[in-house]
């Protein structure tokens, strides 16, 4: 496998309205989609993003970077991989998220008999830095991300912004890489060998809340159809989602109630029954805590 060693740098566009193209990206690629914007930011801007796409890596796919000018977040939808960010390496697979930039080493393979599909966004400026800091990606971090393809909207969403030559859309690609930031750190687990068997776990109770929420009533009956102590699968929301099972239980059951309640004329009453409450009242006390509306004030907003 033939590994380039890009250099980091662009090409002289030769008409005003036509994009300059980077030169650091790899021929290695058998179809890609991809937007520029300013190449060339001042360091001195605001968070600012430069260019980003979709890239369907070629079987011999290889990169070899001792830097890179810009800050960089890759998002793996499709294949298998290896990566290595200084002296660690990784294997990729759908679902690994992984940053790099100024001053880290990398270098990224493909395998060759399930090439890489993969997003990336790069950008610039003042809190470029501390946008991958938020999300725990700073100093070439990787993570997983759950489920494996929810940041696939956004991305596809940033693409179609960047490659629409309308005003604003520049700023709007800079919104749109923050709440992918955001979205990295609300759906993410550090890709560590000690914490694999712990996001498991945590992945596999919250999958049985998300299919069994109307019929869940509390942490224990949780915990039991789980299999696994109640303690523990609190120590891990904690962990991963910043709230407690019981807390992530409620808001599902809520807005589940809140659609109900919104496109049916569904009684209160009713609405509570559906998601487990047989107190009307206490209903109304949980749903007005979740949602900040009572459910007569939320139907009131239809």
């Amino acid at each position: 496998m033939e590994i380039f060693d890009f250099q980091v740098k662009t090409q002289t566009s030769t008409t005003r309205n036509t994009p300059a193209v980077p030169a650091f990206f790899s021929p290695q690629v058998g179809k890609a989609h991809r937007f520029f914007l300013d190449l060339d930011p001042s360091p001195r801007q605001c968070l600012t993003v430069v260019c980003g796409g979709l890239e369907h890596c070629a079987p011999n796919y290889a990169i070899r970077r001792n830097t890179f000018s810009y800050h960089c977040i890759e998002y793996v939808i499709r294949g298998q991989g290896r990566l290595t960010l200084g002296p660690c390496t990784y294997a990729l697979a759908p679902g690994h998220v992984f940053a790099y930039g100024p001053g880290i080493p990398h270098d990224i393979q493909t395998e060759p008999s399930t090439p890489l599909v993969k997003y990336f966004v790069d950008f610039a400026g003042r809190g470029a830095a501390a946008s991958l800091k938020s999300c725990r990606l700073d100093g070439g971090g990787t993570a997983t991300v759950f489920p494996a393809d929810c940041l696939s909207p956004l991305y596809d969403e940033l693409i179609q912004s960047g490659l629409h030559a309308a005003s604003g859309n520049t700023r709007l690609c800079t919104m749109l890489l923050e709440c992918l930031v955001l979205k990295i750190a609300t759906n993410t687990a550090p890709l560590k060998d000690t914490e694999t068997r712990a996001y498991a776990t945590y992945q596999r109770c919250r999958g049985h809340i998300d299919g069994h929420f109307l019929r869940l009533h509390d942490l224990e009956q949780i915990s039991a159809e789980c299999g696994t102590n109640s303690e523990y699968i609190c120590r891990l929301f904690r962990r991963y989602d910043h709230q407690s099972p019981y807390q992530y239980l409620l808001r599902l059951k809520m807005n589940h109630a809140a659609i109900q309640l919104q496109q049916t004329s569904m009684l209160v009453k009713e609405a509570a029954l559906l998601v487990g409450f047989t107190d009307a009242y206490h209903f109304s006390r949980v749903f007005h805590s979740v949602l900040g509306l009572s459910p007569a004030e939320f139907r009131k907003l239809r």
